[in-house]
């Protein structure tokens, strides 16, 4: 049989890696499409890096000419002066179009739970605009749900430690008491490769196994890593004016308005839906409790620094 070539959007970065690793395994050859060709990475020289050439639809298609299934992860964050949303669901809409003219079979894309179009929160309702994009596309597509991912060089679970590492309290955002349930970035991975190699359409929530309130997850992550604190409920704005201000130290954006309504919408939830991942988030944080939270994982130091190594 002819080694199968598969792409990974990515692949030099968080969540593309662990997929682009487990491709390898397999015996695949992997390319990535990245804006990033210079980071440093373990990939670097095993995967072919092609540009994300958003602007440049038949160049697009080129790169993925031969491939057999697509796996897209890329995304942006929040909005800003440098890219937004709706820059990224007119992107992902080329590569969309892109990988159909290449003749490309699959496409894995990494969407949200509770994706929604008509979502008020552009996040949400982005991620579901795309949703539907690709499933109007006629090519053969698995669309996966993650809430938050955890991993090593994952943001969430890493600032909340950071953060408990050096306040004497923390803050949550109205009781705490809404849902979230974290998945383990190479489950994650293990799901798009395995529904990768598939062809029926579906649309699969991607959540771990355990299932926390916020304020359980801030106690369990303080507890484990040895630096419990006080939790404090505040209104959603004054716990945005501290976010912003630790954003400001940092030079980054810590949180936004925008993710702290989506958290206490309860959209990282999926109520009644079994896990698909297996790796419990409070196993991961025992085996790295001397490290998480050590140092502050920058959002905006990576898109500005593209050498940085995740």
């Amino acid at each position: 049989m002819d080694r199968e070539i598969h792409a990974v959007t990515g692949a030099f970065g968080f969540s593309g890696k662990y997929i682009a690793q487990r491709l390898l395994a397999k015996g695949h050859e992997v390319r990535t499409l990245t804006n990033s060709p210079q980071r440093e990475s373990p990939l670097s020289g095993t995967v072919q890096a092609f540009p994300l050439a958003f602007h440049d639809p038949k160049g697009l298609a080129a790169s993925l000419e031969g491939v057999k299934a697509l796996y897209v992860t890329y995304w942006v964050r929040f909005n800003h002066a440098a890219f937004t949303h709706a820059d990224a669901v007119r992107n992902t809409v080329a590569l969309f179009e892109a990988a159909k003219a290449a003749g490309v079979e699959r496409v894995v894309y990494v969407s949200i739970t509770n994706a929604d179009p008509a979502s008020p929160l552009e996040y949400f309702s982005g991620k579901g605009r795309l949703e539907n994009v690709l499933k109007g596309s006629g090519v053969s597509y698995a669309i996966l749900r993650p809430a938050v991912l955890f991993g090593d060089g994952g943001i969430l679970i890493n600032n909340i430690a950071w953060t408990l590492r050096r306040l004497p309290v923390f803050c949550v955002f109205g009781n705490g008491g809404y849902h979230i349930q974290p998945i383990f970035v190479d489950d994650l991975a293990r799901l798009a490769v395995e529904w990768g190699a598939k062809r029926d359409n579906v649309t699969l929530p991607a959540i771990g196994p355990e299932d926390f309130t916020y304020r359980e997850l801030v106690r369990e992550i303080g507890a484990i890593i040895g630096h419990k604190r006080p939790i404090v409920g505040v209104p959603p704005t004054v716990g945005y004016l501290a976010a912003w201000l630790i954003g400001q130290m940092m030079h980054d954006v810590f949180v936004t308005r925008e993710e702290i309504t989506g958290l206490m919408s309860d959209l990282l939830h999926v109520p009644n839906a079994a896990p698909t991942g297996t790796t419990k988030l409070t196993d991961w944080v025992r085996e790295h409790a001397a490290t998480l939270g050590v140092g502050y994982e920058n959002e905006l130091a990576r898109r500005k620094d593209r050498k940085l190594r995740y």
